[in-house]
């Protein structure tokens, strides 16, 4: 479990570069270029931040750090993995297909943003369900 929390956490710093550099890349169309780009973009950045790398975060530190319930009857370490797939795989779709649609209109692209948002809300609903039971009380362990 410790490497799954490992890799969420290098995979939420990787989507803070690409996050940053692509928020550079608006300020400079903006304050440089004189150009605003399109609110397709600032959604890519904002999501690119929030789930790929806020989220991605605080899945891979939480997992760390609330220990497992010795009786924890829905433990699945296949489960934490297809969850991590999810958020990452749903977070790379949504944002390629949000910058792709920035510049062309294809409906194909907006499939692959609902694609990628669903994805989202699955792992995040999933990572929920895999750790309610290791929100308890200081000094209640199971």
């Amino acid at each position: 479990m410790f490497e799954l929390s490992r890799q969420h956490r290098k995979t939420a710093f990787t989507f803070l570069i690409v996050g940053l550099f692509l928020g550079l890349c608006i300020i400079i169309s903006k304050y440089v270029l004189g150009k605003w780009v399109s609110h397709q973009l600032i959604t890519a950045h904002v999501h690119v931040l929030l789930f790929g790398f806020v989220i991605s975060l605080i899945m891979g530190v939480a997992i760390w750090m609330f220990p497992r319930p010795r009786d924890e009857m829905h433990y699945s370490p296949k489960l934490a993995e297809i969850i991590y797939w999810f958020l990452t795989l749903g977070t790379v779709i949504r944002f390629i297909s949000e910058v792709a649609s920035s510049y062309m209109t294809f409906r194909i692209l907006e499939w692959l943003i609902v694609l990628g948002s669903t994805s989202q809300v699955l792992a995040g609903l999933l990572f929920i369900y895999k750790v309610w039971s290791r929100v308890r009380p200081v000094g209640k362990q199971t």
